[in-house]
């Protein structure tokens, strides 16, 4: 009995067994719920995704409805436009007095630069935007020449046009200059000199040379260890007390040396961070080929450790921008120093000019460091291609 009923188990079994199923027809796809994507997936998992992200975003929500609308009311809908003078700005609920910056764009942009001279800063700006803008296209022709021509032509042309006294161009002091011009001269003169003087005095802090390295060990502190505002002053008012009689630098020139040795520091140490994560064996390997110290730090090393600190390089970049600002202390007076002087003028004494003024420049600050930051982010981008994993 037992043995008839395993039988009957086993080839039931079997049965199971040789039983297929082919699918001749396949399904239909179905959308995916609306929950995960779209809008609503967005919100769903950057907004709702727990109980304190929902928190946050009511919050945030709330904070928003509170600041944007009587910004945007300030700004735009209450803005007074137009006007010749500071009685434009004098009505009730008046907002933002952008009849102020209008009257004043002159000097923000050119300073107090000879007016029939202002054509020379107008093609400074031009060429600069011309070169500058198609070497951000990585697939631009010819980006080589015109790095070249950045590096080594647009300077004497600038400088050139800007100062005069040659070519029958009429001799403008720097004295003269302001606005905008003064904030992207020693923010530009600054940002090139400091990554050369930065590597370099990198390389050199962790030189095998004693001399060299304690050189560079001693400058990157001494520069670190003071405020800019105290460079500038040294630069601008202590720094003539020393020189032989009748021995002058021009003002700017002074201040332009300061921030690129300043900046210089900041820089170094940023380039050592980079340096000091390269792996040990990359610089054996660089031996291993028969490299020479520079040729294994210019095709090797220094290659990779700046792809690494992209980010801190910027960053530095940034903050020497901002920094511009404190030449007013020597009496240079950039984009921020321009506004607050015309701030004494009884025409446009009204109590919407600072906050206009303050707002205008902070705009201008902000659109330059964020055209930097996202730049640098898609730069980094492209650089680490290669490296990322699958």
């Amino acid at each position: 009995m037992t043995d008839d009923i395993s039988s009957a188990a086993a080839s039931g079994q079997n049965k199971v067994e040789n039983i297929q199923f082919v699918r001749e027809k396949f399904l239909n796809e179905e959308p995916a719920p609306v929950s995960t994507i779209g809008i609503l997936g967005w919100m769903r998992i950057n907004l709702f995704s727990s109980p304190l992200n929902i928190l946050l975003t009511i919050v945030s929500v709330y904070l928003i409805w509170l600041i944007v609308p009587p910004v945007i009311e300030w700004a735009f809908i209450d803005a007074i436009w137009d006007g010749t003078n500071r009685d434009a700005c004098l009505v009730e609920n008046a907002g933002a007095c952008w009849a102020f910056i209008d009257a004043k764009f002159g000097q923000i942009v050119y300073g107090r630069y000879t007016v029939d001279e202002r054509w020379r800063v107008d093609l400074v700006y031009l060429l600069g935007a011309c070169t500058l803008i198609p070497l951000l296209f990585e697939k631009m022709p010819g980006r080589r020449y015109l790095a070249l021509f950045l590096i080594l032509v647009y300077p004497v042309i600038t400088f050139i046009l800007l100062t005069g006294g040659s070519f029958g161009l009429p001799h403008v002091e720097t004295a003269l200059w302001g606005g905008l011009l003064v904030t992207l001269v020693v923010a530009v003169v600054g940002i090139v000199a400091s990554l050369p003087l930065g590597i370099l005095l990198a390389l050199g802090r962790r030189s095998d040379m004693p001399v060299v390295r304690m050189f560079c060990i001693g400058f990157i502190e001494l520069w670190r260890g003071v405020p800019l505002i105290t460079v500038l002053f040294m630069a601008s008012v202590m720094l003539p007390l020393f020189l032989p009689e009748g021995v002058n630098f021009d003002k700017l020139i002074r201040v332009l040396i300061g921030v690129a040795l300043f900046s210089s520091a900041y820089m170094a140490e940023v380039v050592r961070g980079g340096l000091q994560a390269i792996p040990r064996g990359q610089y054996e390997a660089a031996h291993a080929l028969g490299l020479s110290y520079w040729q294994s730090m210019g095709f090797v090393i220094l290659p990779q450790a700046l792809r690494m600190v992209i980010p801190g390089i910027v960053n530095t970049f940034i903050g020497l921008f901002k920094d511009t600002t404190l030449v007013l202390i020597v009496g240079l007076f950039d984009l921020l120093g321009i506004i607050q002087l015309n701030f004494t003028d009884p025409n446009w004494s009204t109590p919407q000019t600072a906050a206009t003024g303050y707002a205008f420049a902070g705009l201008i600050f902000w659109a330059f460091c964020f055209g930097m930051s996202r730049y640098s982010i898609r730069v980094e981008s492209r650089l680490n291609e290669g490296t990322r994993r699958a």
